[in-house]
């Protein structure tokens, strides 16, 4: 089951930012899903656990799965 995020919300398929607009500003993708399931937000990178687990190299929002 996928779920549908806020409005115009959209996550990269490729590194799994969740953003608004044509594509995707941290990767510049344009491979884009409206269905995303779980949101985190990463503020300091290099202390959290999750960022880790998940890959993330930079602060912001992202999909836990695309």
């Amino acid at each position: 089951r996928k779920e549908i995020m806020a409005s115009g919300e959209k996550a990269c398929k490729n590194c799994r930012t969740i953003y608004t607009g044509q594509k995707c500003p941290k990767c510049g993708s344009e491979e884009k899903s409206t269905g995303f399931k779980g949101k985190v937000v990463v503020l300091n990178v290099e202390e959290s656990e999750i960022a880790k687990k998940l890959k993330i190299k930079e602060k912001g929002a992202y999909a836990i799965k695309v």
